[in-house]
């Protein structure tokens, strides 16, 4: 009998985990593919995503002309929309907002502040003209059945225009998100012609919040690019700022709460803060009547402390052909217009056929009537017979015609009421075959000069809409603010140099000097340590601490270090002169050989062009003349961290010490080869016997 369990389907446990896995596999990718599909990614064709579309889709039914109560239209998009009326009416209001493809009328929210907009059944919507242009043709859609089967929908709608550019988008699927900003719409327009015309174009976003931005880093919308938008700061008066313009995905209520948090913290002095917004963005930030921060100064610190500056990743993802793809702004572009031209083509052809058809017809209707080839049927008995003497009555004409006449084209005729024949007008029919005949030959034209026609199109695009469309995000180069440069100092620096405790909660201890609880500090022992940390209230370093500094990379480049030690108890003495550069914080890093038991016996800070002088004595010991060893660091090479130095003696010393003014005089007379700056020779005298 088998040990192994089995299930009530008769399956192992083994077995049964096995088929579990592959359902939830199967299950995971179906789920993964339909939210990438169906709901996150916009669809490249039109640029809108499912729920987007369903409701332009609805309104396009409702339209009359009139406005629709937006529950109205909820309401009718659930026919299409199987998610439930809160997704299609926030769906809704954010296409509202954006002020492109819905006339809106009520209270709609307000993108500057955030707020939200009335309920459903309070505000109303209806198509704009530019949406009804641009957006939908029936005769052009693709359709399909709605998730129900009742009712039909388009596949995608056939815009001609790049809405996704124009209006952006910004959707997280499952492993896949997708962010696109949007752009303005005259540069859209014209970039499409460009397009059209083969030339390369180059986009970049525009906010309808306005704002300051650099693209430097754009990387035409792609994974890895990144943008920095900074708000419009206008300097009132010394103690006044006002804010008139605010980065794009911020409101005037989050960016405010970033400003009061900065100053809680330190980060900056404000006295109060105002917002004054309407139609119009106007943030007023007082300042304190005694400070005395410089106006440039403090709108550097609400750039680098607070949301007034933002930086946005994009990431352009769209649906093609079934699939999600990583495509540029500049190919969504072009591949838009593309698209667009195909359409105009598609809607031209319909029309030459509509025409041609139109033709056709009046020209059979004009020869069964001008030929009274309708008195011929009068005898016939049978419906056959009927359809056999009209062929054979408008046999002697075929040739005239555009196509084959059909029993269909037959039937028609004998649906001809008497009435109308006996008004038939001969002269009005060869009006209206003749204003057939040219319209078809216009469209022709247009269909042998199609890319001409598009050009035209998008040209009358822009003379119909786009004033009052103008960019409002200014382009512009900005460098990275460094925030240690611009904070206030908002704390105080102490050390306890024997227990090798350093921080800002230290009161009774020694104090350093002012500083801001974002700066780095930086603190070297008299074991050789040295070591780089975050300013906290208290931080242990190690005991004996010899320097401690704030620490400013930017700054300590150009911060020199000149370091006497010894190697071990009892080895050589050893000098270098050096910086710090690049360092990891809270990791200690060894400025001697790293023997046990060394010590630093002298060290000081200087510029790169000054050095202090050295004299290093030494212990008497027998047939040992002379003493005293000189340096002088000026003369010494810089060099890293890592360096482990010259030898300058070998013997025991009793002491080292720097080297008054007046000696230092007294060397330079007797011994300026002491003195000859660093790279004048090709050695340097590290070590000079008296």
């Amino acid at each position: 009998m088998s040990s192994d369990k089995t299930n009530v389907n008769g399956l192992s446990s083994g077995e049964h985990q096995g088929q579990v896995a592959t359902m939830y596999e199967n299950w995971f990718l179906e789920y993964a593919s339909y939210v990438i599909l169906e709901r996150a990614v916009p669809y490249l064709d039109d640029g809108l995503k499912p729920v987007q579309r369903r409701v332009l889709h609805s309104m396009w039914e409702l339209e009359d002309g009139r406005y629709n109560k937006v529950a109205n239209v909820i309401g009718h998009t659930m026919k299409y929309h199987p998610h439930g009326d809160v997704s299609i009416g926030d769906a809704l209001v954010q296409l509202g907002q954006k002020n492109l493809l819905i006339d809106t009328q009520g209270n709609w929210g307000n993108v500057y502040t955030g707020d939200s907009a009335a309920a459903s059944r309070y505000i109303e919507a209806r198509l704009s003209k530019f949406a009804q242009d641009v957006v939908f043709n029936p005769k052009t859609s693709i359709w399909q059945s709605s998730y129900d089967g009742r009712n039909k929908e388009p596949v995608t709608l056939p815009v001609k225009f790049p809405l996704l550019l124009a209006q952006g988008v910004e959707g997280i699927a499952v492993g896949l998100a997708c962010k696109i900003l949007p752009h303005n719409f005259c540069e859209l327009i014209e970039a499409s012609i460009d397009a059209i015309r083969g030339k390369t174009v180059n986009l970049l976003p525009d906010f309808f919040t306005g704002g300051v931005a650099d693209f430097s880093k754009y990387n035409d919308g792609l994974r890895g690019g990144r943008i920095r938008v900074r708000s419009v700061i206008e300097k009132v008066s010394r103690k006044l700022l006002a804010i008139r313009e605010i980065p794009f995905g911020c409101t005037t209520s989050s960016l405010i709460d970033s400003i009061l948090s900065a100053n809680d913290k330190g980060k900056i002095k404000i006295k109060k803060v105002e917002d004054n917004t309407a139609a119009k963005v106007e943030i007023l930030i007082h300042l304190h009547p005694d400070s005395s921060e410089d106006l440039d100064k403090t709108i550097e610190a609400l750039y680098a402390f607070t949301d007034c500056e933002v930086s946005i990743s994009p990431n352009s993802c769209v649906i093609v052909d079934g699939r999600p793809v990583f495509l540029s702004v500049n190919e969504i572009l072009r591949l838009s217009a593309l698209n667009t031209q195909e359409l105009l083509r598609r809607e031209l052809q319909i029309e030459l056929s509509e025409l041609e058809e139109d033709w056709h017809f009046s020209s059979l209707e004009k020869i069964f009537i001008e030929k009274r080839i309708y008195r011929d049927i009068e005898e016939c008995t049978t419906w056959e017979s009927v359809i056999s003497t009209i062929h054979a009555g408008l046999k002697p004409y075929k040739k005239k015609f555009l196509r084959e006449i059909t029993d269909e084209d037959v039937v028609r005729l004998t649906e001809i009421k008497i009435k109308r024949i006996s008004k038939f007008d001969a002269f009005k029919a060869n009006e209206h075959i003749r204003g057939l005949e040219e319209k078809i030959a216009a469209v022709k034209q247009d269909l042998d000069n199609i890319k001409n026609y598009t050009v035209n199109y998008f040209k009358n695009l822009l003379k119909k809409y786009g004033k009052g469309r103008e960019r409002r995000t200014q382009i512009s180069e900005f460098e990275a603010i460094v925030a240690s440069k611009v904070v206030i100092s908002n704390a105080r620096l102490y050390v306890n140099r024997a227990e090798g405790f350093v921080g800002h909660g230290l009161k009774k201890d020694e104090f350093i000097s002012d500083c801001s609880d974002i700066d780095d500090v930086i603190a070297i022992t008299a074991d050789g340590k040295l070591v780089v940390m975050k300013i906290q209230d208290k931080g242990y370093v190690g005991k004996e601490i010899l320097h401690v500094a704030v620490f400013r990379k930017d700054q300590d480049e150009q911060t020199v270090y000149n370091l006497v030690y010894q190697d071990g108890p009892r080895g050589a003495v050893m000098m270098k002169r050096f910086t710090v550069g690049g360092v990891t914080r809270d990791k200690p890093y060894d400025l001697t050989k790293g023997t046990t038991g060394s010590r630093i016996l002298y060290l000081s800070v200087s510029s790169p062009d000054a050095g202090p002088t050295v004299i290093v004595k030494l212990k008497p010991k027998p047939k040992l003349r002379n003493l005293e060893s000189v340096i002088h660091f000026g003369s010494q090479l810089i060099k890293g961290r890592g360096v482990q130095g010259n030898v300058v003696t070998k013997f025991p010393i009793l002491r080292v010490a720097e080297a008054t003014p007046e000696q230092e005089a007294q060397l330079r007379k007797k011994q300026p080869e002491l003195f000859v700056p660093a790279g004048k020779e090709d050695k340097a005298q590290l070590k000079i016997e008296l």
